[in-house]
């Protein structure tokens, strides 16, 4: 029963710690880190009040040292995932009639348990797990978690506290209701702080779900569910199985009491799971809401009046950053003839100077991509271009898989705005360059608009305002996070909120109110004080 109008604590950005040698920071992480490498966990599926070994297990291993074990993790059968689902429904009466603030107490704690004692622990598995440097796991598995468990207590504040006109015969309330089922959060690699979000964010609003994170971030999830476990989130409110994706997946969407999906990842996949609920559509109880961030072909263009070094520094960081595998990565640039001899010199000399291998030595800037598949992916597309005739890499080009999955950081100019690698989404460090004529610069926008299926993130370099204000417009469809004078990346919660459209999602926005809109079913209320006795209206009278 609620007993007063509660005040949460004010949203603040985590601040970002700098990881200077010889800092309490850095030897905090790396003895995390050391001792997490020597050591093998075993990690099983967390259903209810059960930590179910099944036997079948697979193996864990950075993928800078693909040859070390660092664990294992045990697989889901069909009728794992449906005792998820049951102890989920069975969670979901006495979780939903949960007072809010109780609720908000749990997220607001596991924020600050991240904080402080898990900071160093969540961000070496990151660093084991995902092979993130330092600065990419503590930005990512520290500061954006715990930036989303607390702006999302605030955004919940914000809509519970929206409610409809009144007046003296009239009370008018509308309650924030959790979905009528439970929800299914799909988690990426790439983020540990999404991989706590999508099932976080729905809980938080009262939903119940089943959590499958991605086969190869089971490592930092772990920590993500002790940190859960440790705040108080009671049993069953969010159940993680591990396993086979389209058997999981197909035994969740077939249940009468499936309500939504909270999904990062694929494009294909996404669409894959929108077809089968439709497919599925009259066996459920309610219209599932579906939630999806996908790919990205992410675009850089600079204008002639930009600043070279600016312009540089944008390509590199948004290009190279974890190995380019955010969805926000840059991966196709646009630059002026004019520019471009200086930006070429200055890629080049910045590229070269990159150090690359184990995340444990702060000094590498690039380590390794996720897994073999994608090594040899993007081992294929950088072995075409050297074929090609239209396309030549001006630096890298270069990979190797005998230890980890180290792929140099690669630029490729090309002479066709339509070449594959402006096109596909490579999610690695390859980054591919069109050089247009300072003439054609609104030619060339609309060749950014129309040359990618996706619309998440891009970035214009512009010292001139009408060409910001030119550029601004006639990408307005072209990408969902628009940067201007900065890098395609990092976006913070509760300032940028993160998504895009077209092939990229449904641009729900996470770190945003909007986004938590999407796990309530509004009630309203209206309440009568002196209810009409007569059926009579005054235009009946004579």
């Amino acid at each position: 029963m609620i007993k007063g109008f509660f005040h949460v604590p004010n949203a603040v950005n985590e601040p970002v710690k700098s990881y200077a040698p010889n800092s309490s920071e850095k030897t905090a992480v790396l003895e995390a880190y050391n001792k997490m490498w020597n050591e093998k966990i075993d990690v099983p599926l967390y259903i209810g009040s059960e930590e179910i070994k099944t036997g079948t297990t697979r193996t864990m291993s950075a993928p800078h040292d693909h040859q070390h074990i660092v664990g294992t993790y045990h697989l889901a059968e069909k009728k794992h995932v449906e005792l998820a689902i049951s102890n989920a429904l069975n969670a979901k009466n006495k979780w939903a009639n949960l007072a809010w603030e109780q609720r908000a107490a749990i997220f607001l704690k596991a924020a600050e348990l991240i904080a402080g004692p898990y900071r160093a622990k969540i961000n070496a598995a990151t660093m084991i797990a995902q092979s993130k440097t330092i600065f990419q796991a503590e930005i990512d598995a520290s500061c954006e978690l715990i930036d989303f468990l607390r702006y999302n207590v605030a955004f919940m504040t914000q809509i519970y506290t929206d409610q409809p006109k009144s007046d003296s015969a009239v009370w008018n309330r509308v309650e924030y209701r959790p979905l009528e089922g439970f929800v299914y959060a799909i988690t990426p690699f790439n983020f540990t702080a999404i991989a706590a979000n999508l099932p976080a964010s729905a809980a938080m609003m009262g939903n119940v779900v089943v959590w499958k994170p991605s086969d190869s971030q089971v490592f930092s999830a772990k920590i993500i569910i002790d940190v859960f476990k440790e705040a108080g989130l009671p049993d069953g409110v969010i159940n993680v199985v591990f396993g086979d994706p389209v058997m999981i997946t197909e035994t969740i969407l077939s249940n009468p009491d499936f309500a939504g999906v909270h999904y990062t990842g694929s494009t294909f996949v996404f669409k894959e799971i929108w077809n089968k609920i439709g497919t599925n559509i009259h066996k459920y109880k309610t219209y599932p809401r579906i939630v999806g961030e996908t790919g990205g072909k992410d675009f850089i263009i600079a204008h002639p009046s930009a600043n070279v070094k600016q312009v540089v520094t944008g390509i590199v960081r948004g290009g190279f950053e974890f190995q380019g595998q955010k969805c926000s990565a840059a991966s196709r640039v646009y630059v002026p003839q004019s520019l471009w001899p200086a930006i070429k010199a200055q890629l080049i000399e910045d590229v070269n100077s990159m150090k690359i291998g184990s995340p444990e030595d702060f000094s590498n800037f690039i380590t390794a991509v996720i897994h073999e598949a994608s090594f040899d992916k993007l081992a294929k597309y950088i072995d075409q271009a050297k074929k090609d005739n239209d396309a030549e890499i001006i630096v890298g080009g270069n990979y190797d898989k005998s230890k980890g999955y180290f792929i140099e950081p690669t630029i490729i100019v090309t002479t066709n705005p339509k070449y594959t690698t402006m096109e596909t989404e490579l999610f690695g460090p390859v980054v591919t360059l069109y050089v247009y004529e300072d003439s054609n610069w609104t030619e060339t926008l609309n060749l950014v608009d129309t040359t990618s299926e996706y619309a998440l993130t891009g970035a214009i370099f512009s010292q001139d305002r009408y060409a910001i204000e030119e550029a601004t417009i006639a990408l307005q469809n072209a990408a969902g996070n628009f940067y201007v004078n900065d890098k395609p990346t990092g976006a913070v919660v509760g300032m940028q909120p993160f998504g895009g459209a077209r092939a990229s999602g449904t641009n729900d926005k996470a770190g945003s109110m909007q986004n938590l809109l999407r796990w309530v079913s509004p009630r309203t209320i209206k309440e009568t004080f002196v209810t009409p006795e007569n059926y009579r209206y005054p235009f009946l009278g004579e």
